[in-house]
C-alpha cells in the first residue's frame, strides 16, 4: 500500500485537525476521503480549504443512511461540552454519548488507527473506561490517553487537551513496539529546566505585527485585514478597557474603578482571575473560546491597546495560517475559532499517527469468487 493515507475527519468543525494531517500538500502523507460536522459554516469553511467532501449532517444520522467508506485513519473531537466543567448541566448531556457513533465509523472504516481529541475531563469520567470497553468490541486497543498543553508544541496558547490513541492489534506485526507517546515537546515552560528546548512561543511573536483594527465587520480584503476588525464598545466599556494595566484583569479594574466595576463582580471576591483581563506580550495567550471577542468572558483584552482581540489575532494564537480561509458571519468564524484543534499542535499528531500507520501490515482481499481471505503483506513507504 502506497501514501497518501486515507482520512476521516468527524465533528471536523473548521478543519484544525486536519489542516495538521493535510497542511503539506507538497508530502501527500494524508488524503481526506470524508468530513462530517452539523455546523453548516464549519463545513462551508472546511470545503473552502480541502475540497468538496464536508457533509453537513449529524453523525449518528449520516451513519444510519450511509456506506462507511475504508479508510486508514479516523480522527476528531466528539464534541467536548459533555465533559467541560463549564458546562453545569453536563450529568446527563446527550453529547457525552457521541464517541459510540464515532467509533462506529471508525470500526466500520477498517481504519488501522483512531485519534480522539476532547477536554481534559474526559479521562476522569466514566465515559472513558466506555470508550476502551467499546474499542475492544470493535478490535481496537487504546494505546494511550494522555493530557497534553500545545503551549508543549509551539503553540502561542496554553490550551489542554486529551488526546486518545487508538489502534487495531491485528493490523500490526506481532513483535510490534508502539511508538513513545506522547510525543516530544518542541517547547518549555520558563519554569521548566530543560534548557535544550526553546521557551513557549508568545502573543507578541503572533499578533504584534498587525495594524490597528478597521471596522466592526468582515472585509471582502485579502488576509489578514480581513478579520482585523473590531467592536463598538459602549462609553463605560471604554473606560473599563482602560482601566485594566498590563497584564491586569477585573479585580485591577475594581480597584481603580469601582465605580464603573460591575456588582456582580463586587460580590464576588474570589476566583475568575482572567475575567477581564490582558493577555501578555511575552506568554502564549489563555485557552481561545468561542467568545474571545467579549472580555468579560475571560483574558481577551489585547496585551496594550483598548479593545478585546479581533478574529485574526484568535485565529493567529489557534496557530491557522492567513491562508486559511473562514467562511460564515463573525459569529459563526468566532464559533469555528474556538471549537478547532490547534493546526501546529494537530501536525505533531499527525506524524505520529503517520508513524504508526508506516509500522502496520496490511490486510490484501484475495480477488476470487469464494469467501474472502486474508493475507499479511508488510506496508511500505
Amino acid at each position: 500500500m502506497e501514501k497518501p493515507y486515507k482520512l476521516i475527519d468527524l465533528f471536523c468543525g473548521a478543519g484544525g485537525m486536519s489542516l495538521g494531517f493535510l497542511g503539506d500538500n507538497s508530502k501527500k502523507n494524508f488524503k481526506s476521503i470524508l468530513a462530517i460536522d452539523n455546523d453548516a459554516s464549519a463545513c462551508a469553511t472546511y470545503n473552502a480549504n480541502f475540497g468538496d467532501h464536508c457533509i453537513t449532517t449529524n453523525v449518528e444520522s449520516w451513519l444510519l443512511n450511509n456506506e462507511v467508506p475504508e479508510a486508514d485513519a479516523v480522527i476528531g473531537g466528539p464534541p467536548c461540552q459533555g465533559f467541560s466543567l463549564l458546562n453545569k448541566n453536563r450529568e446527563g448531556d446527550f453529547r457525552r454519548a457521541l464517541w459510540e457513533p464515532y467509533l462506529d465509523i471508525v470500526e466500520k472504516s477498517q481504519a488501522s488507527v483512531f485519534v480522539m481529541e476532547n477536554v481534559p475531563g474526559l479521562l476522569k469520567s466514566p465515559e472513558f473506561q466506555d470508550i476502551v470497553m467499546r474499542s475492544k468490541d470493535h478490535g481496537f486497543e487504546v494505546l494511550s490517553a494522555s493530557v497534553l498543553n500545545t503551549a508543549d508544541y509551539g503553540v502561542p496558547q496554553t490550551r489542554r487537551r486529551t488526546i486518545i490513541i487508538g489502534y487495531r492489534p491485528d493490523h500490526f506485526p506481532a513483535d510490534f513496539e508502539t511508538p513513545a507517546f506522547p510525543p516530544s515537546p518542541t517547547h518549555r515552560s520558563p519554569t521548566n529546566s530543560n534548557h535544550n528546548l526553546p521557551e513557549w512561543r508568545s502573543v507578541k511573536e503572533f499578533i504584534s505585527d498587525l495594524p490597528d483594527p478597521e471596522g466592526v465587520q468582515i472585509r471582502n480584503i485579502a488576509p489578514p485585514l480581513d478579520l482585523h476588525f473590531g467592536r463598538t464598545p459602549t462609553p463605560v466599556s471604554l473606560e473599563r478597557y482602560r482601566a485594566v494595566p498590563p497584564g491586569g484583569n477585573r479585580f485591577d479594574l475594581q480597584e481603580r474603578r469601582p465605580d464603573i466595576t460591575p456588582a456582580c463582580w463586587i460580590r464576588k471576591k474570589s476566583g475568575g482571575t482572567d475575567l477581564f483581563g490582558r493577555l501578555w506580550w511575552n506568554r502564549p495567550s489563555v485557552t481561545i473560546r468561542t467568545e474571545f471577542f467579549k472580555p468579560e468572558k475571560g483574558r481577551y483584552l489585547h496585551p496594550e491597546a483598548d479593545r478585546p482581540i479581533t478574529h485574526r489575532e484568535a485565529a493567529r494564537l489557534m496557530s491557522f495560517p492567513d491562508t486559511f480561509v473562514f467562511v460564515g458571519s463573525k459569529i459563526e468564524v468566532a464559533r469555528q475559532i474556538g471549537n478547532a484543534v490547534p493546526p501546529i499542535f494537530a501536525q505533531k499528531i499527525a506524524a505520529y499517527v503517520q508513524e504508526l500507520l508506516g509500522k502496520r501490515v496490511t490486510v490484501v482481499k484475495q480477488k476470487e469468487d469464494k469467501p474472502l481471505n486474508f493475507q499479511l503483506e508488510l506496508e511500505r513507504g
